[in-house]
C-alpha cells in the first residue's frame, strides 16, 4: 500500500521548493513557463530557476553601496585615475584610458578578435610593472601561450590562469592582488552554490555581482569578455550591461579585415565613439586615420553613383563614401537593398527624389552601400545618400570632390545639422575643395582655407549645384 501523505507532511513542508521562470533576454520573472516572454516578446527564452524556501537566508543585492543624505554642494568631486594602455584607439574610446576600479564589458562575434585585443591590452598594462591577471575559461594555458607567441608578448607581470570556478578565481585574486583582471569569458564562470549551469541567467547575474564587489571594493579594474546570441546581442540578462561601467562591442564581421569597436555605454567618457582596427598577423593594429580607409582613393573626384559625407561618431568626424547602383528592373517588383543605412530612411529619400526632383525610380532596382562596413544612422547623411542615388540614375559624377551634408525633409527642403565646422575641417584635411550644406547651418561656421562652401535650401538646388541635375 502507498504511504499516506499525512505521515510525511512535515517533511514535504521542509523541502518545499519555489520554482520561477526567468527570461534570458530581459531578465523578467514569470511564475509559470510560457513560450513567449510577456515583457520583451522573445520566444523560448524562459528558463526554470528553483529556489529553496527552507534556507531562510535573504536574497543578496547586486550592489551594496550606501551613504548618508548629503547636499549636492557638499559632495566633493574626484578625479578618476586613468591608466594608459598605449593602444591609441582603445584609450580614446574609453575616454583617455582605463579608469581604476571600473568594469569593462567587451562583446562581439566569435573569432572577431576579443581575446586578441584583451591580451594585447593586458600586455601593455603589465609593462608598467602592475600585475595583470588573465583568466581564461575557454582555453588552456598552452593555447593562451600560443596566442601570446604570435603576438610576440613576453611579460613577467602578466599572470595566466585557466579556471571556471568563481570561488577559486577570487582566491587567486586575493593572493596575488593584481591591479587589472581579465575574464574570458563571463559565460563560462559559475558559482558552486547555485544550481544553474554556467551561462544561465542566475549564474551570470551572481558572478557579475561578485566581480562588481571585487572591482569597487579593492579598486581592481575588471575586463569581462561576453558571448553574443545569433541575433547579435550580448548573451545573458540585461542586468549584465546595466551593472558594468563600460560596454564595448565589435560591430563588423570577422570576415572583414578591419574591425570597428563601438562604445555603447561609458560612465567615464563619451558614448557612441568608435575605434578602427586592422587584423594582421601581429594582432589588431589601430588605424590612425579612419577617414582615408572609409573614403577610398579617388584622385580626380568621385565616380558616378558615389558621394562623400561626414558622419559624427561620438566626438570624431569620419568621412564616409556611400555608393549607389540604379539599374532597370528585370522583374515586376523592383528590388531595393541597403547596406549600412536604414532601409526605411532610404525609401523616404527615394520618394523625395521622385516627387520633388523628377527622378523616376519606380521601375529601377536600387542598391546602396556604405563602404568599410560602417553603419550610418544620423540624419546628416541624407543628402549624401540622395546624391549617390541621383548620380547613379543620371550616370553623372559630381563636379570635383564634393562633401554632401544635410538632412532632407519630406517636402524636399534641407534642414540644419550639428557640428558642421568639425565635419568641414576633417574634409579640408583630405583635400576636399567644395561642400554643399543647408542654408540654416551657416551661423558661426568655420570654413577651412581653400574650400568653397555653398549653402542651399532644397534638395533640388543641392543637386544642381553639384552637377547632378539637368540630364
Amino acid at each position: 500500500m502507498p504511504v499516506p501523505y499525512e505521515k510525511h507532511k512535515n517533511y514535504f513542508m521542509k523541502i518545499k521548493v519555489k520554482s520561477n521562470y526567468r527570461c534570458q533576454s530581459c531578465g523578467s520573472v514569470s511564475p509559470k513557463w510560457m513560450g513567449k516572454c510577456p515583457d520583451c516578446g522573445e520566444w523560448n527564452t524562459l528558463v526554470e530557476e528553483k529556489e529553496s524556501l527552507s534556507a531562510g537566508h535573504p536574497g543578496r543585492r547586486l550592489t551594496e553601496f550606501s551613504s548618508s543624505v548629503t547636499r549636492l554642494s557638499q559632495v566633493k568631486s574626484e578625479d578618476f585615475q586613468r591608466h594608459i594602455t598605449g593602444i591609441g584607439e582603445f584609450d580614446r574610446i574609453l575616454g583617455g584610458g582605463v579608469c581604476a576600479g571600473s568594469m569593462v564589458l567587451l562583446g562581439g562575434s566569435p573569432g572577431i578578435g576579443k581575446s586578441t585585443l584583451m591580451l594585447q591590452a593586458a600586455h601593455r598594462l603589465a609593462k608598467g610593472k602592475d600585475l595583470v591577471l588573465y583568466v581564461s575559461g575557454e582555453e588552456s594555458l598552452s593555447q593562451v601561450k600560443d596566442r601570446a607567441n604570435r603576438l610576440q608578448i613576453k611579460n613577467e607581470a602578466l599572470l595566466l590562469l585557466s579556471e571556471t570556478n568563481l570561488e577559486k578565481i577570487l582566491e587567486v585574486v586575493q593572493q596575488n592582488k593584481p591591479k587589472f583582471f581579465v575574464l574570458d569569458s563571463i559565460q563560462t564562470v559559475y558559482k558552486a552554490d547555485l544550481s544553474g549551469a554556467p551561462g544561465s541567467v542566475g549564474q551570470i547575474r551572481e558572478c557579475t555581482a561578485e566581480l562588481l564587489h571585487l572591482a569597487k571594493g579593492l579598486g581592481i579594474t575588471v575586463f569581462l569578455l561576453g558571448h553574443v546570441t545569433k541575433e547579435g546581442d550580448l548573451a545573458g540578462p540585461r542586468v549584465l550591461e546595466h551593472i558594468v561601467d563600460t560596454v564595448l562591442y565589435f560591430e563588423t564581421e570577422r570576415q572583414q579585415v578591419h574591425r570597428i569597436l563601438r562604445v555603447f555605454k561609458n560612465r567615464f567618457g563619451p558614448t557612441n565613439e568608435i575605434g578602427v582596427f586592422e587584423m594582421t598577423g601581429q594582432g589588431l593594429q589601430e588605424v590612425s586615420n579612419p577617414s582615408v580607409f572609409f573614403l577610398g582613393d579617388h584622385v580626380n573626384g568621385l565616380p558616378p553613383g558615389t558621394a562623400a559625407l561626414a558622419a559624427m561618431e561620438g566626438t570624431r568626424p569620419l568621412l564616409v563614401e556611400v555608393q549607389a547602383l540604379v539599374s532597370r528592373t528585370l522583374f515586376g517588383m523592383p528590388r531595393r537593398q541597403m547596406t549600412g543605412v536604414d532601409y526605411n530612411r532610404a525609401m523616404i529619400l527615394m520618394a523625395v527624389l521622385d516627387k520633388r526632383c523628377g527622378f523616376h525610380l519606380e521601375s529601377q532596382d536600387v542598391y546602396v552601400n556604405i563602404t568599410g562596413g560602417l553603419q550610418v544612422r544620423e540624419p546628416a547623411a541624407d543628402l549624401g545618400i540622395a546624391a549617390a542615388m541621383a548620380g547613379a540614375y543620371s550616370e553623372k559624377a559630381g563636379q570635383g570632390k564634393i562633401l554632401w551634408l544635410g538632412e532632407v525633409g519630406l517636402s524636399g527642403e534641407l534642414r540644419a545639422v550639428a557640428q558642421v565646422s568639425e565635419r568641414l575641417q576633417e574634409a579640408g584635411k583630405l583635400g576636399f575643395q567644395k561642400a554643399i550644406i543647408p542654408r540654416m547651418s551657416q551661423k558661426g561656421l568655420r570654413i577651412p582655407s581653400g574650400m568653397e562652401v555653398q549653402a542651399v535650401t532644397t534638395l533640388l538646388d543641392a543637386l544642381e549645384k553639384g552637377g547632378l541635375k539637368g540630364f
